[in-house]
């Protein structure tokens, strides 16, 4: 596998745990090509025996701070995108992979943030993290597959809220409802990670790639019906007047006058 490939992140491997690390910081803003990467880099793994863990980690002050909007087209592509294909169409790549993944979760998880945290199987996050789903707070309709994990995650009824409110959790809050497994100091995130995710490859490598994939049975199906519903809810809510404004509100750090048009 060429390292040398990537763009937008780092891959390394030490012994039998893996480490993908997105390098768009300070905000680490989703796109198409980033997240393809992220994709190209789970399925060469799949093909690596000796990797039997991968960490998923980032750098600068947030974890993944969601979607930068003013740098994507009307399809959700990145403008200048080297894919050419709509975000989602490349996060259900995500989904399809084997091999287990621990998100380091050291700062704000915003968004499709939240969406490439939850694809994980486990989250080791910190008090200083923050966790929203905030997409109706612009205007917005969830995506990034969470109408269908973040449920399967923490409940209909606590993922409802979350995205009903946009409200924003701590880490340790995050724990609290499932949404995070471990909390630590913000310093020890990638460390704890890391060694949660060489705890898991001690166990045997075929039968955690078989028990994870009758765990995670019939999930990439369904959360491609999920992008693509939610794709379509955005495209026509993208074009209102409350998109507009919940966007120039975030923007000014004010909550929005939303007129229901």
């Amino acid at each position: 596998m060429s390292h040398s490939s990537y763009e937008h992140i780092a891959v390394d491997v030490a012994g039998f745990v893996a480490t993908i690390e997105v390098r768009r910081g300070p905000n680490n803003f989703v796109d198409t090509d980033m997240v393809g990467e992220i994709a190209d880099a789970l399925e060469a793994f799949d093909k690596t025996p000796d990797v039997r863990t991968i960490v998923l980690c980032a750098e600068g002050k947030h974890f993944c701070a969601g979607a930068d909007f003013g740098s994507r087209g009307p399809d959700g592509v990145a403008r200048g995108s080297k894919r050419g294909r709509h975000l989602y169409k490349e996060a259900q790549r995500l989904w399809r992979t084997g091999k287990p993944i621990v998100a380091a979760v050291h700062g704000a998880a915003i968004g499709a943030g939240v969406g490439l945290a939850v694809m994980a199987d486990f989250r080791v996050t910190c008090p200083e993290a923050r966790f929203s789903t905030n997409f109706t707070r612009l205007g917005y309709h969830p995506g990034f597959g969470l109408t269908e994990t973040l449920p399967r995650l923490i409940g209909a009824q606590q993922a409802a809220l979350l995205m009903y409110t946009g409200r924003r959790l701590t880490g340790e809050e995050a724990v609290q409802i499932g949404l995070a497994d471990d909390c630590v100091p913000q310093g020890e995130v990638r460390a704890k990670a890391t060694e949660l995710a060489i705890e898991i490859g001690q166990s045997g490598p075929l039968a955690i790639v078989s028990t994870r994939e009758t765990l995670r049975r019939g999930l990439a199906e369904a959360v491609a019906r999920a992008t693509e519903r939610e794709y379509e809810e955005q495209d026509w809510l993208r074009n209102t007047a409350d998109f507009k404004e919940g966007t120039k509100a975030m923007t000014e750090r004010r909550l929005p006058a939303f007129q229901g048009r």
